[in-house]
C-alpha cells in the first residue's frame, strides 16, 4: 500500500552540542517518507532546486520511495539553519530561507491520486489543500504544521484540519493554535473545529492520542544516545503513518499501536545528524526497540 506524503525539501545547517553540520539532508517530507519506508511504499510530494545533491535523490531512490512527485527546478533548496543548546526539546533558528517554496505548485503524478493514506507533513496550508484537491478518494489523512502557519495563516489551516481523519501538533502549536494552556481542552476544542483524532507530540515525555472520548498516553523512549532532534516529529509522524498503511487499519487500537511504532522510529533518528542513523537502521533493531517499549510500559492490574 502506498503511503502518499507532502511536504519540504531542504539543506539544513545544524549544531548541537555534540557538532555542526553544514548543508545536511532536511525537510519534513524527507525524514517522514524516510521513516515510513521501513513499513510501506512511500512516494513524496517536494521541490528541489539545482542545488539538491544528486546522491540525496540516489537515498531515497534506495529506500524504494516513489520520487516521481519530487520537481527538480531552477533556483535554490529551502534551508534551514539553527542550533540546540543542552535541551534538546527547543530549536533555535538562526535563518530560514524558503527559496523555490515560495512559488511552488505541487504536482501530484496521475498514478498516486488514487493514494489511499496520504501524509501532510508541515507545509503551506495552501499548498496542503493543493494536494488534497488532487485527490480522488483518501481512506485516511493525517497532516502535521508549526507555528508559522498558526500565526499566519490560521483560516486556511482550519480548512485543511477539517479535511484531515488526523491532527499531528505538538504542545506548545496545540495550546497556541487552542489558546488554553490545557492539553485535554485544547485536543477538545481542535477536534470541534473538525479534527476527528489529534496526537499531541510531546517530544522526550512521549505522545498524546485524543479520539472519540478516548486517552492514549504513549512514552518516550529512554535515550542515551542523542546527537540531533531535528525531523524527529517527521520520523514519528512517517513510522505512524506507513504502519497504519501498512495494515491498513485505523481503528482506535491500531493507531495506538502505530503510535508507539513512531516512537521508535523516532528514537533511532535523533541519535545521530540528519538521516545519518536511518541509512543503518535495521528491521530487527526496530522490532527489538519495539518490544522494549512494550515491556517497560507493560503493567499489572492493581491488585484487590
Amino acid at each position: 500500500m502506498t503511503l502518499l506524503i507532502v511536504g519540504t525539501i531542504g539543506l539544513d545547517t545544524i549544531e548541537t552540542p555534540f557538532g555542526k553540520k553544514p548543508d545536511i539532508l532536511g525537510g519534513s517530507v524527507i525524514y517522514a517518507g524516510t521513516s515510513a519506508s521501513f513499513f510501506a511504499k512511500s512516494a513524496l510530494v517536494g521541490v528541489a532546486g539545482e542545488d539538491f545533491p544528486k546522491e540525496h535523490l540516489e537515498f531515497l531512490k534506495s529506500k524504494d520511495i516513489d520520487t516521481s512527485g519530487i520537481q527538480i527546478l531552477p533556483g535554490q533548496t529551502f534551508r534551514w539553519s539553527g542550533y540546540y543548546e543542552y535541551d534538546m526539546n527547543q530549536a533555535h533558528t538562526r535563518d530560514t530561507r524558503l527559496n523555490l517554496y515560495t512559488s511552488f505548485d505541487p504536482k501530484v503524478p496521475d498514478h498516486l491520486k488514487k493514494a489511499e493514506y496520504v501524509f501532510l507533513a508541515n507545509l503551506d496550508p495552501d499548498l496542503q489543500l493543493k494536494v488534497l484537491d488532487q485527490l480522488e478518494s483518501p481512506k485516511f489523512v493525517a497532516m502535521d504544521t508549526m507555528n508559522f502557519w498558526i500565526e499566519n495563516k490560521r483560516d486556511k489551516l482550519i480548512e485543511v484540519i477539517k479535511r484531515a481523519d488526523l491532527v499531528l501538533m505538538n504542545d506548545g502549536e496545540i495550546r497556541q493554535f487552542m489558546e488554553t494552556p490545557n492539553i485535554p481542552q485544547a485536543a477538545r476544542k481542535l477536534r470541534q473545529l473538525g479534527a476527528k483524532a489529534v496526537i499531541v507530540k510531546k517530544g522526550e515525555h512521549g505522545a498524546l492520542l485524543f479520539n472519540d472520548g478516548e486517552h492514549f498516553a504513549a512514552p518516550s523512549y529512554p535515550q542515551e544516545e542523542l546527537k540531533d532532534p531535528t525531523g524527529a516529529g517527521d520520523t514519528f509522524a512517517g513510522g505512524l503513518m506507513g504502519y497504519l498503511a501498512k495494515t491498513r487499519d485505523v481503528t482506535e487500537a491500531n493507531i495506538r499501536q502505530a503510535i508507539v511504532v513512531g516512537s521508535v522510529m523516532a528514537s533511532f533518528n535523533v541519535e545521530d545528524f540528519s538521516l545519518e542513523r536511518m541509512r543503518r537502521l535495521t528491521q530487527k533493531e526496530i522490532h527489538d526497540r519495539f518490544a522494549e517499549f512494550k515491556n517497560f510500559s507493560e503493567f499489572s492490574a492493581l491488585a484487590k
